[in-house]
């Protein structure tokens, strides 16, 4: 039998009411019609998109994926010097501290300082680590945020909590959200487009990632970020086959839409229509993405800005030209995910590395998107999933050290989009331990997020299992006014 006739037959209870046309039917659609025709400045329930006005119009979210120590970059602590090896076995004992499996057998938990210089950096006097050079030029472009915290302790769920909101997987991303929420400004690219970038160092010890961190889960599919290859063709497939004409292929697609459109009205799986536009954007991309990935026409004063990595494909200078590019033509969130960053060991030499791979491209980036008049209203995160402890993992010596994780408190760094730049923002304890001002949970960040681009957190939600699903979930979170301008 025709599985659609045994879909049909089975008469679900969703069918019931969209076929019942007064009454009882008529009240029950009006909760369970698809949210999915949102899109930019249309009403959407009590809401509508942008609710107030917005500060940014796009976004990109530098994802560091690993975690980068914030004691040996943004937060400066120079009286731990002085405390070199020493134990803080009962100070942790007293704080009650989580730890991993990775240090909870250690004997002696050795105060590890950072072997790192220190530097005030422009009018507002920022402090950064030697490491970061090229940021240390745009620190009075830059928002420091020193008092992040999180729930977690260990990546893949800390990855999923800054990605998606939530440590349980099944939950929509933030660039999802802001897809669903805020619609495309070129129908010939997605709205949410992901780059992976390489790693150059040798020794990175690098996490492995899903797609749960760019999917769109109960959002509708379309919303899902789309992952350009870092080598080859960025998208797969671009090419026409051999002996099939593109009037050929027009017409191939019509035809499929149109059976597709049959099982939408007989089903109203809001994924048939997915599936349709899907295949009409992978149409329209074999035109926009060749020339979105030629860039023959920079020119070598933007290559020399981001670096001479820009040039080779799938760097992170490359990957964050790219980026540029791509809010150039209208794509509304990139994030762009790069590796390595979990130093347990050997940090001196191998967080150095990962510091090098990015710090002129983020330069770059910024500087860019600033001299083109872009960065006023496009908002650019950047930072990993949690902080790294003030206590050596495993053996200590005057020049090298690693560090375990820690979610108590960490730096996150926010440019354009409205931020107030040369400011740092909350402060920590004398080790980098506890937030003692201003902490910002990775709810609050969000809530920030959506803010600057004219989303209040709270009234755009999403109807999934009888629950309004919302990117912040249901416990508090604040929207950060003070890093505005």
């Amino acid at each position: 039998m025709n599985p659609v006739d045994l879909y049909n037959e089975a008469y679900t209870r969703r069918q019931f009411f969209r076929k019942t046309g007064t009454g009882l039917g008529v009240a029950a659609m009006a909760s369970l019609l698809s949210q999915e025709g949102m899109a930019a400045g249309k009403p959407m329930g009590n809401m509508s998109i942008p609710q107030f006005a917005p500060k940014a119009k796009r976004a990109i979210y530098i994802s560091l994926i690993g975690a980068p120590s914030q004691l040996d970059t943004f937060d400066y602590k120079p009286e731990l010097k002085k405390r070199f090896k020493e134990d803080l076995k009962t100070y942790l004992a007293k704080e009650g501290e989580r730890l991993t499996g990775m240090t909870a057998g250690q004997a002696a938990f050795p105060l590890a300082p950072s072997i790192f210089k220190f530097n005030q950096h422009g009018q507002s006097g920022t402090w950064m680590s030697e490491l970061l050079p090229w940021q240390a030029k745009m620190a009075d472009d830059i928002c420091v945020i020193k008092s992040m915290h999180t729930d977690a302790i260990n990546h893949e769920p800390a990855n999923q909590l800054i990605c998606t909101g939530s440590m349980v997987n099944g939950k929509a991303s933030l660039g999802s959200w802001l897809s669903y929420g805020l619609g495309s400004m070129n129908e010939d690219l997605p709205s949410f487009v992901v780059l992976h970038a390489k790693h150059t160092s040798p020794f990175a010890n690098v996490q492995a990632i899903s797609s749960r961190l760019w999917g769109s889960a109960y959002l509708p599919g379309k919303y899902s970020g789309v992952s350009l290859r870092s080598l080859g063709d960025p998208v797969l497939f671009l090419q026409d086959s051999p002996g099939v004409p593109r009037e050929l292929r027009r017409s191939m697609l019509d035809g499929l839409g149109k059976l597709n459109q049959k099982s939408y009205d007989a089903i109203q799986d809001p994924e048939i229509q997915t599936r349709m536009q899907q295949y009409e954007m992978a149409y329209r991309m074999q035109r926009s993405v060749p020339e979105l990935a030629d860039l023959s026409g920079e020119s070598e004063h933007t290559y020399n800005l981001y670096g001479a990595d820009s040039k080779n494909r799938g760097t992170f200078a490359n990957s964050a030209l790219m980026a540029r590019r791509l809010l150039e033509r209208g794509v509304r969130f990139v994030q762009i995910f790069h590796r390595g960053w979990d130093q347990h060991g050997d940090l001196p030499r191998d967080l150095a590395s990962q510091c090098k791979d990015v710090d002129q491209g983020m330069y770059g980036l910024i500087q860019d998107l600033k001299q083109r008049g872009m960065l006023e209203d496009t908002l650019v995160v950047w930072g990993g999933e949690f902080g790294r402890t003030v206590y050596s993992q495993g053996a200590l010596s005057e020049t090298n050290y690693g560090r375990d994780h820690h979610p108590r408190c960490f730096s996150i760094c926010m440019a354009g989009g409205g931020i107030k730049g040369g400011q740092t923002y909350g402060e920590t304890d004398d080790m980098s331990y506890n937030i003692t001002k201003n902490p910002v949970h990775i709810r609050d960040l969000h809530a920030t997020i959506l803010h600057a681009l004219g989303i209040d957190h709270e009234r755009m939600t999403y109807k999934f299992q009888g629950l309004d699903q919302r990117l912040t979930g249901v416990e508090p979170a604040k929207v950060v006014k003070d890093l505005f301008a």
